[in-house]
């Protein structure tokens, strides 16, 4: 049931991912300050959804639910509690999906501490980062679904990756994705800038 809700918050990040790049990118035009106040509460509830869906992604490896194939490809029940959590993005899907998550969170950063932006600026901006939101979800959820049920389930689980049973390297591809996914952010002001053709944002 669990696993059902994380594909399910997924499923649903991609619609409000759309939304925010719709309303994001032609509330401006339409001077729809309704638009410009929709933009950032999206982009918060997309973090929220995504959030909810990795929890759930994360649940689903500590009790070993071996029916999610990404669970039972990647943890095993005697694994410690940590490596457990950090096996979820131990994985090619797992990892996608913290990369959604990690990306969200910027979005939902920029909404939270951007109010001393023009607001139509903001929501471009908004509009552009939940465009690429949208890619990435869209990605995960039809390519790399980390969801994915297998049937009969395995007694035991494959277990983590031997490299990442170390707490620097468990904790490395977090740290390292931040830093990569940080500059979604400055894509979305170069380009919002351009199309409202300033040069100070």
């Amino acid at each position: 049931m669990i696993p059902e809700l994380g594909h399910f918050a997924l499923a649903l990040a991609i619609a409000i991912a759309g939304a925010q790049a719709v309303i994001g990118i032609f509330g401006p035009t339409m001077n729809d300050n309704r638009a410009l106040r929709a933009a950032p509460a999206l982009a918060i509830g997309l973090f929220g959804t995504v959030g909810a869906s990795f929890l759930c992604l994360v649940y689903a490896g500590i009790v070993s639910d071996f029916t999610v194939r990404n669970v039972a490809e990647y943890s095993d029940s005697t694994t410690p509690l940590l490596y457990r959590i950090t096996g979820t993005w131990g994985n090619h899907d797992g990892s996608i999906l913290l990369w959604c998550l990690i990306l969200t969170l910027c979005g939902a950063t920029v909404a939270t501490f951007g109010r001393n932006l023009p607001s139509s600026l903001r929501a471009r901006v908004l509009g552009i980062h939940g465009l690429v939101c949208g890619g990435f979800l869209l990605f995960t959820l039809t390519v790399s679904d980390p969801f994915a049920r297998i049937w009969p389930p395995p007694m035991h689980g494959a277990g983590v990756n031997p490299i990442l049973q170390d707490p620097g390297l468990a904790f490395h591809p977090p740290v390292l994705y931040t830093g990569y996914v940080g500059f979604s952010v400055a894509f979305a002001f170069a380009v919002a800038a351009l199309i409202e053709g300033r040069v100070d944002a």
